[in-house]
């Protein structure tokens, strides 16, 4: 995520307008709208008043560097990231060594260190007579630092997959199974037999007017 998409997310998630934004920074809303949208440059001083009105901090000996958004620690926001990322999720313990991410959102919930989120693909999660329903496009709030209980909503990957499936965990004795929400979905229970690993719980769906 380059610099100009970092500091877009971070004011769009406090709420603040371009013009809002530029007077505290003591720059106008014409540089900061090229600068959000990578056309132009900033000098080391304007970047670190932006920087410090958002709440985005900079770790240890991290430089700051227009072009460079992997370097930039944002407080409060989470990654949006594809579901290939998500299958290996459970095998890094910084979210920031997944790479790039798509968007970066406020989590409305409690959250652990690595919660990221991920977009719903397909229906299976489609159920609107139930408390819970997600449909294709949808974002949830996932903490791989949450225990998985019977009927958590989890992100699991099979082991003969490189990408994540959202379901719900359904634990019977000492058996565990895997259940789309959405009544007519074709394959509504997978039973899996150490077959899969989990990569999070569901925490919170992200809500948008846009």
């Amino acid at each position: 995520m380059k610099i100009g998409a970092t500091i877009r997310a971070a004011r769009k998630a406090k709420g603040l307008t371009l013009e809002k934004l530029a007077l505290e920074a003591g720059t106008d809303a014409s540089n900061l709208s090229r600068l959000e949208r990578d056309q132009q440059g900033a000098n080391k001083e304007l970047l670190e008043r932006i920087l410090q009105i958002l709440g985005i901090s900079l770790t240890g000996a991290h430089r700051i560097d227009p072009n460079v958004g992997e370097d930039i620690r944002i407080k409060g926001l989470i990654p949006v990231i594809s579901w290939v990322q998500a299958g290996s999720w459970c095998e890094v313990s910084d979210i920031y060594a997944v790479g790039d991410a798509e968007q970066w959102l406020p989590c409305p919930v409690t959250h652990g260190p690595r919660t990221y989120a991920v977009r719903i693909r397909g229906e299976s999660m489609y159920n609107p007579h139930e408390r819970w329903s997600f449909r294709d496009g949808d974002i949830i709030f996932v903490d791989p630092d949450r225990d998985a209980i019977h009927r958590s909503l989890v992100v699991a990957k099979l082991t003969d997959t490189q990408e994540a499936t959202f379901k719900q965990l359904i634990i019977e004795g000492e058996q565990k199974y895997l259940k789309a929400l959405n009544p007519s979905w074709p394959e509504q229970i997978m039973r899996i037999n150490g077959n899969a690993e989990f990569c999070g719980v569901a925490i919170a769906k992200h809500e948008s007017l846009i």
